[in-house]
């Protein structure tokens, strides 16, 4: 019979791409999510029966229990930006893992991945980072030898990066940002499938792995990018990060005000302490070429989707063929 791998998040962002690897290796595929019935998408990533959602909270050990049950490895995407509420930084990016790999190595999983962040830190200012950097270390107390990767911000289809700044372009001639100039280094989120294939596998040494993209450039240098692709002039503003923290301060008050009807996914105060630091691969740290893949450059993936934000849209290099036939 074919190995099982249990991936927690599985119908996520990056969970979705590492189930659809996984199916493709011939591997039978459990995909544990809060809501089943919405992550049916993901049963045509293999035949019949190998790839299936099933139900699993992380912040509860009975579903979690029973997720990894008869698995040969684990993945663990789950992470939230959410600082408040039950799925908070700590009920989900450090308790959650916890739970995840306690169950694991009850269970005799003999691989676990755990999708974790650059700018992990336990010393952080940031939240978030703190919460990560506890995770990580709660899988290690498990599972010493798991592969735990550390991707900077992840671009694709779905992500919520650069389809993020180019919804920003339809409301205006300015695209303001908060920490401008610093530095990412995005990644491709089938390249960051790929890594976690190579922990669940076995292919890769256990250990931390920091994944960035060919291309490192300031959030100005990016955002300016996207508008190339998607052919639209905007006014591009840095603001200093004092002002990000007044936005961020009231964006949270009216969250609390209105009892969360109005949710804050805008900006956060964790969220601009975290732009203060670059998201970038430090220097000696392991990464891609130790895991034997090369980095997908962006200029070759932006253009497949990015496209939709164009003014025109798909017609927009017809457009544009039609205006070079009139001026010839």
């Amino acid at each position: 019979m074919s190995k099982l791998v249990t991936i927690f998040g599985g119908s996520g962002f990056v969970g979705r791409y590492i189930a659809r690897r996984m199916a493709k290796e011939g591997w039978r595929v459990r995909v544990a999510v809060r809501r089943p019935n919405e992550a049916i998408f993901v049963r045509p990533y293999g035949v019949v029966g190998q790839v299936e959602p099933v139900l699993a909270n992380i912040r509860d050990d009975a579903s979690v229990a029973a997720a990894v049950a008869g698995a040969d490895a684990v993945v663990n995407c789950v992470g939230t930006f959410d600082h408040n509420g039950r799925n908070n930084f700590d009920a989900v990016q450090h308790e959650g893992a916890e739970r995840v790999a306690r169950a694991a190595k009850a269970a005799g999983v003999g691989r676990f991945v755990q999708i974790s962040a650059i700018g992990a830190d336990a010393e952080s200012d940031s939240d978030y980072a703190q919460s990560k950097a506890a995770g990580e270390a709660a899988v290690q107390e498990s599972f010493p030898d798991a592969v735990i990767l550390r991707p900077s911000v992840i671009f694709g289809t779905e992500d919520e990066f650069f389809n993020r700044f180019a919804k920003m372009t339809k409301f205006g001639p300015v695209v303001p940002l908060i920490g401008g100039e610093t530095k990412f280094q995005p990644v491709y989120v089938d390249d960051v499938a790929k890594a976690a294939v190579a922990g669940a596998t076995g292919q890769a040494a256990g250990g931390i792995y920091e994944l960035g993209g060919p291309e490192a450039d300031t959030l100005s240098g990016f955002v300016k990018k996207m508008l190339g692709v998607i052919r639209r002039r905007r006014l591009v503003i840095n603001l200093p990060f004092w002002i990000g923290a007044v936005m961020a301060w009231c964006l949270n008050a009216a969250q609390a005000i209105t009892v969360g009807l109005f949710h804050n996914s805008i900006l956060t105060r964790d969220q601009v302490r975290q732009l203060r630091s670059d998201n970038v691969v430090s220097d000696g740290a392991k990464g891609f070429a130790d895991l034997g893949i090369d980095p997908t450059d962006m200029d070759v993936v932006l253009d497949e989707y990015l496209w939709v934000y164009r003014p025109s849209g798909q017609y927009s290099d017809v457009k544009a063929s039609a205006q070079n036939l009139r001026n010839t």
